[in-house]
């Protein structure tokens, strides 16, 4: 089972950088270039240098953002931007957001975790990933060997005995860190040293399963990551950086993503809707409908079947609602489970993208013909300005369904969640040296 050890984790020091605030970012995978350079310019060492540096036209196999990433990390280190923390410890990480006017806190805590082939059944992963984004992550650990952003996964302890265990470890009510973040999530940290505790902790998760929530690329990286190092004699590169959450935490939430469409050869919304009614009932939502209005209604139908929303260049939104879900079992499928085709995502690929509109896995993969958001208001915006064909909107996928899938071995489309709060990057890096 999984294998977490505590980790002499890196953190900056408020005395040197002044706010805490001003040198985090999110993962380095929602940060765009605009967003890159914002944060380049709020501080001179704000971790995205570390995490996602520029690049620039004279850049060669000696001198480019990774060999740059890795000797700006020991610039800092020496200088006592960042510094080591004195022992080995877990992190107790607390999110406080707000969601639908309520306000949620989810709990759980860093470490370090064995990268392990999913062979073994350790660490399980719910979605397929892209072998582009592997390359560069794998490149960066190469040159930094290091750790600057926590992967996110999921344990099972529906009697929160771990939970229970960290906040009586806690030394202070007072966190290490408490910082807000540019999304308005309050970051809070605790550093949990105490022998007794960490063992404890480190005993029940060698019990359990760790389910990859956010990260994917980053944790099969690291498997490879720390094969290379073996090969050359070098042990302990094989533990990565994950903020593990409990699966019964009350502040566990997924958001949908929704599908975007573009570039398909005369696609024509009015005949698309026309022929989705051999599989769907279409419900065409009335001329000026609010967003809000459309999600409120679409989340309804999902409650009872899977469904879907669509909006037009026709500034149209219609729900549509899967007319007889055995027809799933009757796709030709090879080796994937009842359970996969039933999820709203794989009913959307297969019976939409692939049937009506020509989008199989290559196009999904390459994002030639299908990109992807969490913004509603910037899916409607990319289609009136033409950007987009139009927008697929999905409802979430159940936290269930992910280990459901992860169990049985299979994995989900890309892009089938979106955890949130994002796990921020910054807070505690993993150092392979010490």
């Amino acid at each position: 089972m999984a294998v977490i050890v505590p980790i002499r984790g890196v953190r900056y020091n408020p005395a040197k950088v002044g706010e805490v605030r001003n040198v985090i970012t999110p993962p380095y995978d929602v940060i765009d270039a605009a967003a890159q350079n914002m944060y380049y310019e709020r501080h001179p060492n704000n971790v995205i240098r570390l995490e996602l540096g520029k690049t620039t036209p004279e850049d060669n196999e000696t001198n480019n953002r990774y060999t740059r990433a890795a000797e700006t990390f020991q610039d800092w280190l020496q200088q006592g931007v960042l510094t080591h923390d004195p022992k080995p410890s877990l992190y107790l990480y607390e999110q406080e957001f707000e969601v639908g006017g309520g306000k949620l806190v989810r709990s759980g805590f860093i470490c370090g975790v064995k990268a392990e082939d999913y062979s073994k059944g350790s660490v399980l992963p719910h979605e397929e990933t892209l072998p582009k984004h592997k390359a560069d992550r794998l490149n960066l650990m190469r040159a930094a060997l290091a750790n600057f952003s926590p992967i996110f996964g999921l344990y099972s302890d529906p009697e929160h005995v771990v939970e229970a265990i960290l906040a009586g470890a806690k030394d202070k009510p007072v966190p290490d860190i408490e910082v807000l973040d540019d999304s308005g999530v309050l970051n809070r940290l605790w550093v949990i040293s105490e022998p007794k505790a960490v063992q404890k902790i480190v005993q029940f998760m060698a019990e359990q399963k760790i389910f990859i929530a956010d990260g994917h690329h980053r944790y099969e990286t690291a498997v490879n990551f720390g094969k290379e190092m073996a090969a050359q004699g070098k042990d302990g590169y094989d533990f990565v950086l994950i903020t593990l959450v409990n699966l019964y935490d009350k502040g566990l939430v997924v958001f949908p993503t929704h599908r975007l469409v573009r570039n398909v050869q005369n696609l024509e919304a009015v005949k698309l809707i026309t022929d989705l009614a051999a599989d769907f009932t279409v419900e065409k939502l009335p001329p000026g409908t609010a967003l809000n209005a459309f999600l409120a209604k679409l989340e309804t139908a999902g409650a009872t079947g899977h469904s879907f929303g669509i909006y037009t260049p026709e500034k149209l939104f219609y729900i549509l609602k899967l007319k007889d879900e055995s027809s799933l079992d009757r796709l030709d499928l090879e080796n994937r489970s009842a359970a996969w085709k039933r999820l709203d995502v794989s009913i959307l690929h297969t019976l939409i993208l692939e049937k009506q509109l020509g989008i199989g896995s290559r196009q999904r993969a390459d994002e030639s013909n299908l990109t992807y958001t969490r913004d509603e208001n910037f899916a409607l915006a990319s289609v009136d300005n033409g950007s987009t064909q139009l927008c697929f909107f999905m409802n979430p996928t159940k936290v269930e369904e992910v280990t459901n899938i992860a169990t049985g071995g299979e994995k989900m489309p890309q892009k089938s969640t979106y955890f949130y709060p994002k796990i921020v990057t910054g807070l505690v890096i993993n150092d392979f040296s010490k």
